[in-house]
C-alpha cells in the first residue's frame, strides 16, 4: 500500500476550551481506533486487532485525568504525531511492538529496591504533569 504523507499533516493548534480539547482527544482515539486493523497488516505483526485496540487504549487511559489543557494539547500533537509516523509506516516493527504495545507501568518497588537501584524516577517526574 502507498501512502501519501501529507495525506496525515495537520497543522498544530490550541483548543480553546476544554471541551474543544475533549473532542480533539476524541478524534484522535477514533483515528487510533479505527486504524487498529490496518497497523496489524502493515507491520505483519502476530497480534490481533483487538489487542492492538487494548493497547491504544491503555495509552490513553493513562492520560486521563491530565486537566491542565496546555499538556492535553501537546499530548495531542503528541498523538497525532506518532499517528502519522505509524500510518505512513515510518517505523519499524520493533517501534511499533515496543513503543506503542508496550505496557509503561513499573510494578511497585520499596525505598530500597529503588536505592539498590540506584535511582529514583518518581523524584523526577515532570513539573507540568496536569495532576492536581
Amino acid at each position: 500500500m502507498t501512502t501519501i504523507p501529507s495525506r496525515l499533516a495537520q497543522v498544530t493548534r490550541l483548543s480553546s476550551s476544554p471541551a474543544e480539547a475533549r473532542q480533539r482527544v476524541i478524534d484522535l482515539y477514533r483515528d487510533w481506533y479505527r486504524a487498529a486493523p490496518e497497523i496489524v497488516s502493515l507491520y505483519a505483526l502476530s497480534v490481533s486487532p483487538q489487542f492492538v485496540r487494548h493497547c491504544i487504549r491503555q495509552q490513553f487511559e493513562q492520560n486521563r485525568y491530565v486537566t491542565d489543557q496546555r499538556v492535553i494539547d501537546i499530548l495531542i500533537q503528541k498523538g497525532r504525531l506518532e499517528y502519522q509516523e505509524t500510518i505512513n509506516c515510518w517505523k519499524q516493527t520493533d517501534h511499533v511492538m515496543g513503543i506503542l504495545l508496550k505496557n509503561k507501568d513499573r510494578p511497585q518497588r520499596t525505598f530500597l529496591q529503588k536505592f539498590y537501584e540506584g535511582r529514583d524516577e518518581d523524584s523526577v517526574l515532570p513539573a507540568a504533569s496536569g495532576v492536581v
